[in-house]
C-alpha cells in the first residue's frame, strides 16, 4: 500500500519542489544579468509566487546556515535534503511494501 501510493504522491512533490528551486534560480540569475525586467508583470508574478512558496521552506536552512556573505547556499541544501529523503523513502517502500 505505501510503496504504491504514498511513496510516488511524496516523490512527486518532491519533485514540484525541486523544479520550483531551479527557477527560482535560474529566474534570479536572469533578474540579477537584466536579460528579464522585475517590472514585467509576468516575471514579477512568478518571482512572488516561487518566493511565496518556497520562502517557507528555505527560511528554517537559512537560519541554521553560516554567514557566507552575498552566497545563499541554502537552495543547494535544499536540494540535497529532498534527494536525501527521496532515497529513504523509496528503501521504506520496498522494505514495506
Amino acid at each position: 500500500m505505501i510503496n504504491e501510493v504514498l511513496v510516488p504522491i511524496l516523490v512527486l512533490f518532491a519533485n514540484v519542489i525541486t523544479t520550483a528551486v531551479i527557477v527560482q534560480f535560474i529566474l534570479g540569475l536572469l533578474i540579477s544579468f537584466n536579460v528579464v525586467n522585475y517590472h514585467n508583470q509576468l516575471v514579477s508574478a512568478l518571482w512572488t509566487a516561487l518566493n511565496a512558496i518556497l520562502d517557507p521552506i528555505l527560511a528554517p536552512i537559512k537560519r541554521r546556515m553560516p554567514n557566507t556573505g552575498g552566497i545563499d547556499f541554502s537552495p543547494i541544501v535544499l536540494l540535497l535534503l529532498i534527494q536525501v529523503a527521496i532515497i529513504i523513502l523509496s528503501y521504506v517502500g520496498r522494505q514495506v511494501g
